[in-house]
């Protein structure tokens, strides 16, 4: 038997071991960092300087001071000093910085992005799988300038919301 878990490393209480409630309340400042977790900002390299008991961040790539080797994690001040949680893919934190959600991806943070298969609204799909280019307006016997400016805003509008190249 190891002596935490696997995902978040949270302490066993393992028998016969003394000061149980030591690793016991270990475990939940953890848990209380990782589960629906929220953090001020970041990712930031260095630590803030008056942090607030149970505030978190994101320690950055060239994290530094208490927060040295430890790039990537969450940083959760509390009582006697830093705690840290590794992310794991697929984790999410809301940034109140940002006023939205950041994902681990596994290799990095990412901030303001939606990964998703299809976008529904009301239960009726809106966006789906990108299509291929929409070829400029051109050809015809008749030229009609009104519309193929229309024509062409639309593409344009189209474009500038990544839904076409």
């Amino acid at each position: 038997m190891t002596d935490a878990t696997a995902r978040f490393a949270l302490p066993f209480i393992l028998p016969g071991q003394a000061q149980k409630e030591l690793f016991h309340n270990e475990a939940l400042v953890r848990i209380d960092a990782a589960l629906h977790a929220a953090v001020e900002a970041g990712p930031l390299d260095d630590p803030p300087t008056a942090p607030a008991e149970g505030q978190s961040w994101i320690a950055g790539e060239a994290a530094s001071g208490a927060w040295t080797g430890k790039a990537n994690q969450l940083a959760t001040w509390g009582e006697g000093g830093w705690r840290f949680v590794a992310p794991r893919a697929g984790m999410s934190v809301w940034s109140n910085a940002q006023g939205f959600a950041i994902r681990w991806d596994g290799a990095a943070w990412t901030d303001g992005e939606l990964a998703c298969a299809s976008l529904a609204i009301g239960g009726q799909q809106v966006v789906g799988e990108r299509q291929a280019a929409l070829p400029s307006p051109s050809g015809g016997t008749t030229i009609d300038a009104e519309a193929r400016a229309s024509i062409l805003a639309i593409l344009a509008a189209l474009m500038s919301h990544g839904l076409t190249d």
